[in-house]
């Protein structure tokens, strides 16, 4: 089944509008719940947030399996038939949770298509900035909406290892690579993470980053952000050096400008 994206946009943007900005800094003490650990936050809005989208999906694009991450959570099951489904559509309601619980306005919305285990379309949307970047495979990165014309985006090129800047996400490494990695981030120029992947991806594929390392692969977290990087010209590789595939969830993320840069990051900083 072939998904029409700007549709899915569309869902994505009135999803946010119905569910996720009336909420934003008016949430009240019950509405937030940790899941795995208490840096691992869900809200009544993020729960919403994916009925909406769900519902929209069922209606518009029927027969297609949906996996959510808060639907994951219910049925983990669930996540499993995403490798041998004809097509998918794949959507974190907020991505970045942990900010809109907190009332900063830096998470977003994302949805991957996926059609025979390959992904070939990918949504970001940002409620607060309220404009996409958007990319269908072999169709290049696009940021659009706001009242703006579409424009093309291009991922930054190559550096050497010392005028590097990008975003790292090392929490879910073990501690001992923790601590040779951040040793080593120290040969690059510049580190930081926004606890938000969407809006990492974001910033790397408008050309403002270098790279992005991330080791706990969930598909809501990554597909989207990955198809996009891609699209704008961007390497992406697991550590081992294989295609990063819907479904993975191990075996860590690497995106670069190129391979160079992709085999320059993995050799000199992001180290077994």
């Amino acid at each position: 089944m072939t998904i029409d994206i700007n549709a899915l946009a569309l869902v994505l943007a009135q999803a946010a509008e119905a569910e996720i900005r009336p909420r934003f800094r008016a949430l009240a003490k019950g509405d937030v719940h940790t899941k795995a650990d208490a840096n691992d936050l869900v809200t009544v809005a993020d729960e919403a947030a994916e009925r909406f989208i769900k519902r929209e999906v069922a209606a518009q694009f029927p027969g297609v399996l949906f996996v959510g991450e808060e639907s994951v959570a219910a049925d983990p099951a669930l996540l499993s038939k995403l490798g041998d489904a004809e097509t998918a559509i794949v959507v974190d309601p907020i991505d970045g949770t942990f900010n809109f619980a907190s009332g900063v306005p830096l998470f977003g919305v994302m949805a991957a298509i996926v059609s025979g285990g390959e992904t070939v379309g990918g949504i970001i949307y940002d409620p607060m900035g309220d404009d996409f970047v958007m990319a269908e495979k072999g169709s290049g990165t696009w940021q659009t909406g706001d009242h703006r014309p579409a424009v093309k985006l291009k991922a930054r090129g190559g550096a050497a290892l010392e005028d590097l800047t990008g975003m790292a996400s090392t929490s879910f490494l073990d501690r001992d690579r923790r601590a040779r990695i951040l040793s080593n981030l120290a040969k690059v120029a510049f580190v930081s993470n926004y606890r938000c992947a969407a809006h990492e991806y974001r910033t790397f594929a408008g050309g403002h980053l270098h790279y992005l390392m991330y080791n706990k692969l969930m598909p809501w977290d990554h597909l989207a952000g990955t198809l996009i990087a891609q699209e704008a010209g961007a390497y992406a590789a697991r550590f081992d050096g294989s295609a990063y595939k819907p479904h993975h969830t191990e075996g860590g993320l690497l995106v670069a400008p190129d391979k160079d840069t992709w085999e320059l990051l993995r050799r000199e900083v992001f180290v077994d």
